[in-house]
């Protein structure tokens, strides 16, 4: 995917991109690919795949909920800053709070934000489960967000206590959603969460699966979740 079908896919989805806007795509690949010389943050360094599966990939979310209103939203896991920094990117009005357990990543998110001149951004250096347990963001958040970080049982564990009452958790999933939902129902369901939608797609050029799982927060999650941390994952609640 190139510039120009990146802005016309998008344009065809009603997401305007101004020259501002497409120049903080380009300074983000320019800077991803320079620090990923340096340090582990993606695989995927060609231009043409950034762009796709990266950037486009993250504002999929978009297509099925509505960013563009004032929202507070938490982002974990987010690696190099997907789904959320495209996300901000497209709806500069969104504030973002990302968390990430390793420092180097949320150091490469630091001078990014300050690079691409977002503001509205919170970078948080710790694990999702201890997140979670602080007042200052447990059911703080409008919208939580995770893309491929871990099966939809843990995934839920880690991001539903963040969310408001009547906010909602987005998890962008690859391949394999339907059974990783059907086996996380119970965990959803125990977090106080309810599946509201579920979408699946294929991205544009290469034609590979994409899912968006919109799960709405019906009641407050139980206060001993999450767990302490690696238990979500290890025993996770199915």
């Amino acid at each position: 995917m190139n510039i120009e079908q990146f802005s016309k896919s998008l344009e065809e989805k009603g997401i305007s991109l101004s020259s501002k806007q497409l120049h903080q795509f380009n300074r983000y690949f320019e800077i991803l690919v320079e620090w990923n010389e340096k340090m582990n943050l993606t695989a995927i360094t060609e231009r043409s795949d950034v762009y796709l599966k990266h950037f486009f990939d993250s504002i999929t979310a978009s297509f099925y909920y509505d960013f563009n209103q004032p929202l507070c939203i938490c982002d974990v896991g987010a690696g190099a800053g997907f789904p959320s920094i495209p996300l901000k990117i497209c709806n500069p009005e969104i504030q973002i709070s990302i968390v990430d357990s390793l420092q180097k990543r949320i150091t490469f998110l630091e001078h990014l934000a300050k690079e691409l001149e977002l503001e509205g951004t919170n970078f948080y250096h710790d694990r999702a489960e201890t997140f979670g347990e602080k007042a200052e963001h447990r059911e703080r958040y409008d919208v939580v967000t995770a893309r491929a970080v871990a099966r939809m049982s843990v995934l839920s564990e880690l991001c539903l206590p963040l969310v408001k009452q009547e906010g909602v958790f987005i998890a962008m999933k690859a391949a394999n959603a339907k059974e990783e939902l059907a086996k996380a129902n119970k965990a959803i369901q125990i977090l106080g969460g309810k599946v509201e939608d579920s979408f699946s797609f294929t991205l544009p050029f290469e034609e590979s699966e994409r899912n968006i799982i919109v799960i709405k927060k019906s009641k407050p999650t139980p206060k001993k979740y999450p767990r302490k941390p690696g238990t979500p994952n290890k025993m996770p609640l199915e």
